[in-house]
Parts: C-alpha cells; structure tokens; sequence
C-alpha cells in the first residue's frame, strides 16, 4: 500500500495512494465515523533534506526507515513466534510495498522459530560494522534463545549472525566515544525471589564483524573486576582510575532508552532495574572509555510501574534529558534534566494534561505517556515530546487512544502548541473503536528526508489485534494530518491474526 502523501501537481501521485490506501481504509473505516477532535495542521515550512544517519536508514538512500515488532505473529504455525516488519522511507514516505519481514524462519537468520518466542519484541538499529548501512539487532521475549545481527545494505537487512545467550533489549550507540557504534547486550535475568539476581551483560565495542567479533568485549553485570572502573566522570582521576564505583550491578534489568545525559560525547543508557524487597527503579549506565559506571536517575528512585521512556534534548542546553511516560501508576510523565553530571534531582519536571495548554483532559487511565519518543520535529534545536495516550476515552469509547506532541522549551516541556491525534482526526486514516489502543507505540524520525522528524504510532490491538502502524508527517510547526499514511500487516505481506503489529517501534 502507497501511503497517501500531498498531491504533486499533476495529482497523480495522489491518486495514485488513494487507491493503494483503500484495502486498509475500508478495514479501518468498518467501525463507521464519529465526531473528531479539531487539530490544526502545522504550517509547512521548507526545510533542506538531510540524509538519515546510519543508525536510521538500513538500506542507505538518506532515508530513515521504521521498524516495526510484530511479536504475536504465527510464524511457520508457530504461535506467537514473532517477526519483524521494515518498511523503507522515501521522499514520498514510508511505503509498505517497499520493506523487508525477517523472523526466525527466515533464510539466513539463525535460530528455528519458537511457540511464544515472540522475536520481535525488542530489538535496535546501528550502523555496527563502520560500512555506512544501519544495521539490525533483534531480540526476544526469551532471552535465552539469544538475538540476531541483520546488517544493513543497499537492499536493506540482509544475512543474520546470532548472539548466543542476548536476547533481551539490545542498545546500540557510541558509549565509549571513539566514534564507532557499540553494542550493549542482555541476558536472561529472569526474577527469582525477593532478591535481585545475577543477569549476563556484555558491551561489544565497535566495530563488529560479521560474524559477531567486536573490536574488544567487556562483560559486565557479573565481572566486579570490571564494573565501574574507566570512566572519568565524579570518582575517577585522570588516568582513568576509578574509586567509590559500585562493584557489580545485579539483575533483571531492562534497558529502555540511550542518550548522552552529561554532554561528555559519550552514550549512555537508561535502565529499568530491580532493586530488590519488591522494589524497581530507574537508573543509568553512564558511558566511559572503558565502559560503564551507574547511578538512579535523580528524582525518579523508584516508581510503581515500568514505563515507556526515551533520552533527547528538550531544553536545548547541549544535554540529553531523560523522559518517563506514567502508564499507571501516578498518571505523570516525568522530565530528568541532564547536566554535566548526568541527570540530577535537582532539576526535574513532572506533568500531566492539566500541563496549561495541553490540548485535552486528564481523566484516571488515560496512561499518558504510554509510549514516548523525544527529536527535534520543528528543528529550533529543542526536542519535541510525543506521548501516546492510549488509555484515552472519547465519543463514548473506552480506551480508543491518541497521541500527543508537545514542545521543549527552555524551561523544559511546555503545553503551549500541543497537538492530540486520534483515529476520530480529521485527515488519520480509520476510525476509533473502543478497546484500539491508539498510541501503543511511537517513534518520530525523518522517513520522508524533509529534515523534519514524522510521527510513526501504533495501535497493536487494532483489527483484532492485528495491529496497525500510522505515520504523521512533521513540518516547521509541529505536525499535519495532510497525507498521513497508515498500513497493517497483511499491507506488509505479514502474518496477521492476532500479529500485535506495531507493539515496538524504532
């Protein structure tokens, strides 16, 4: 399906997607149409196309692509064995009849496909081998069955090599600032008791070969010989010594999100993490020359539930800041401010939709924030912030969902702009139902090279959940709904029932 963008002059091209977009229009529109909410489109403004980096376009034409987890997908009559969908950008945006499936049943890709593996689940994008193409990591929802590299080229992710024994939340970034691209892998750190538990952690410094040898490997989270020495952050002198660092980090840990925090050019990762006695809580690996050193996330400590989170810039003050979406409990999404030593509970920023001039109304199980993606939309060296909303009730529908995009600030992030979009949008393809889920996922990131960041979300529960992916093109000003595009799993050439397409996207 060609996803339907603005008309050029002629109008062919626009004819063109309205024809492509019906299949999955008249699935959508099945429901019949409500009154929607008003969203003023965002102003178009020129902006020079810039090419994706490499972490973004796995096939290297200068465009990002969006990957899409559809980890309940019946793969080879496996039951939830689980697939990934990349669908390739364009100048005219994403079009799904360009893209690429992988699963374990995929030729190349090692590892049989497994009842309830759900590969798919997590995975990460990065250019690991220094060759220009983003490459692919993906795990699973079972960690021990291990995760696959699938390297980017010019017809996108292609081959497969495994990584025995990580195949949970694979990060990828520059964490120890040399300028290649490191892999931060996780085991099985399954809970067992009231405890935290030894959970199996290895940094693969880049560049990465093709047959999975990085350029040097640091085990940590089981290594206190290693743990928390080579940084030259607080507690480290200048030839990298490090005293007063913790000796071991335990698990299960999740890591959700990578930004550089303290400005010192370096990645680091967010993690959710148990502490023990019942009690979770966000922390963060901060990068170093020789790997990582932690600490909480100031502020936050521990919090009732596991969140969505994401890293970007929203203060535009040269540091990454941390953003915690609510999905439970508290119903706040929550802003930890970067600074030279890394996020500080000296500076912090809780909100809801009572935020002024947040379109919308705060009610109990919106789960504001229950996904979240922080770039740069408008490109006034700010980061914007989309959360998505997806326990939204409007028009007499119980958790029909939406998205949000506000705006970073000086002061951090201000309501002021904001814009709320749900299926019920005038110009979104389909209609909200009750039980969709709208917002489940999102991602901003530049699929159409405009040199503006698009809203991709999801709604994983739509169609039965089949899922769904919708892409919103950014402009100068924020968002419009002029040509948005919005596709499926069987517009992808996907297994479909219950495939939850769009649980995960990057």
């Amino acid at each position: 399906m060609t996803p339907m963008r603005r008309p050029d002059v002629t109008g062919t091209r626009g004819r063109r997607a309205a024809r492509a977009a019906a299949p999955l229009a008249a699935a959508l529109l099945a429901a019949g149409g409500l009154t929607a909410w008003t969203l003023t489109p965002g102003e178009a403004h020129a902006a020079p196309a810039e090419a994706a980096s490499p972490a973004e376009d796995l096939n290297g034409d200068g465009h990002a692509d969006l990957v899409t987890g559809a980890p309940g997908g019946t793969v080879s009559g496996k039951a939830r064995a689980g697939y990934v969908a990349v669908t390739y950008g364009s100048a005219d945006g994403l079009d799904p009849s360009r893209k690429k499936l992988v699963s374990r049943s995929t030729s190349g890709v090692p590892g049989p496909a497994a009842a309830g593996q759900q590969f798919g689940k997590t995975f990460a994008t990065g250019d690991l081998d220094g060759d220009g193409y983003g490459d692919l990591v993906i795990g699973s929802d079972d960690a021990s069955s291990g995760g696959v590299i699938l390297w980017g080229s010019p017809s996108g992710p292609s081959g497969g090599t495994a990584l025995d024994g990580y195949g949970w939340t694979p990060q990828a970034g520059d964490f120890d600032g040399d300028g290649t691209t490191d892999l931060a892998l996780f085991g099985d750190g399954d809970l067992g008791g009231d405890d935290p538990v030894t959970q199996p952690g290895a940094l693969f410094k880049g560049p990465i070969s093709r047959d999975g040898s990085p350029a040097e490997r640091l085990d940590f989270m089981d290594r206190s010989e290693w743990w928390g020495y080579g940084d030259d952050g607080p507690g480290c002198a200048e030839d990298d010594s490090c005293v007063d660092g913790p000796s071991s980090i335990s698990g299960p840990v999740t890591a959700k999100a990578v930004g550089d925090v303290n400005g010192d050019d370096r990645q680091d990762i967010v993690i959710w993490q148990y502490e023990g006695d019942g009690v979770w809580g966000n922390h963060i690996l901060l990068g170093g020359k020789a790997g990582f050193t932690t600490g909480a996330v100031g502020g936050i400590g521990s919090v009732g539930d596991e969140s969505d989170t994401d890293v970007g810039d929203v203060d535009g003050d040269g540091h990454d800041d941390v953003v915690l979406g609510s999905s439970g409990a508290g119903q706040k999404v929550t802003v930890v401010f970067g600074s030279p030593s890394g996020p500080s509970g000296d500076r912090t920023q809780s909100f809801d939709q009572s935020l002024p001039g947040f379109y919308g109304a705060q009610e109990d199980g919106d789960r504001l924030g229950s996904c979240v993606s922080v770039a740069d939309v408008t490109g006034d060296g700010r980061a914007e912030v989309a959360l998505g909303i997806s326990g939204e009730d409007f028009g007499g529908l119980t958790d029909a969902g939406s998205v949000a995009l506000l705006h970073g600030s000086s002061s951090g992030v201000t309501g002021t702009g904001s814009q709320v979009v749900h299926q019920n949008t005038a110009g979104v393809p389909g209609v909200a139902e009750t039980g969709d889920e709208f917002g489940a996922a999102c991602s901003l990131k530049d699929v159409d090279g405009d040199g503006h960041r698009d809203l991709n979300v999801s709604s994983a529960k739509e169609n039965a959940s089949a899922g769904a992916d919708w892409s919103l093109r950014g402009t100068g000003a924020g968002l419009t709904t002029e040509g948005a595009a919005a596709f499926g799993p069987g517009d992808v050439g996907g297994p479909v029932t219950k495939a939850l397409f769009g649980s995960f996207l990057r």
